[in-house]
């Protein structure tokens, strides 16, 4: 092992030019001790491998490793960041077509008594047939205005719902932040 060229040997030799925080250089030194004995004893292609990433981390030292990082954190938050708008938007999806079938459900049941309703009176009372018929066809009426609000109402807070959840994702990307709430659970971050 005193003449291999792997990965931790040739990062103490690559950049000895490079200035280097003591603290920083005691961490990578032990971090890379136990490195350099796995990659001594891997593969010829992970060995090009981490000579590649050795010549990354030679001329760019810790701000590389540094950079690299805080891309690698930005892709994350990135990340979390769409997966909770879609996740936000896919609920209020949810909560709409949930919304709109129960709207049509309730329609349904009350024109299916209404109409249970008129027949029974029109076999009933043939002779009052014109008044109760006229009043059953109001209520129809009244029953499909109401549903016609409902299926409005449902609409519009499901716009609005997007939109907000368009809004709090746009105002966490601007502000780098996950979300602290991320499919319905509360998100640690770490």
């Amino acid at each position: 092992m005193a003449g291999c060229s792997c990965f931790g040997q040739t990062l103490r030799n690559a950049a000895p030019h490079l200035p280097v925080r003591q603290h920083i250089t005691k961490r990578t030194a032990a971090a890379m001790a136990g490195r350099s004995a796995a990659l001594c004893s891997s593969s010829s292609a992970s060995h090009a491998d981490n000579a590649e990433t050795a010549a990354v981390t030679a001329t760019g030292g810790s701000r590389g490793r540094d950079a690299f990082l805080t891309r690698v954190v930005t892709a994350k938050k990135t990340s979390f960041i769409r997966a909770w708008e879609e996740s936000e938007k896919a609920k209020a999806e949810n909560k709409a077509a949930r919304r709109l079938a129960s709207v049509a459900s309730w329609e349904n049941s009350k024109v299916a008594e209404i109409e249970a309703e008129l027949k029974k009176i029109h076999e009933q009372l043939e002779m009052k047939n014109a008044a109760q018929a006229e009043k059953r066809k109001n209520s129809t009426a009244a029953v499909h205005r109401v549903a016609e609000e409902k299926r409005a109402a449902a609409v519009a807070r499901r716009g609005e719902e997007v939109i907000a959840a368009e809004e709090a994702a746009a105002k966490y990307r601007a502000r780098g932040q996950e979300p602290t709430r991320l499919f319905g659970l509360g998100h640690q971050q770490g």
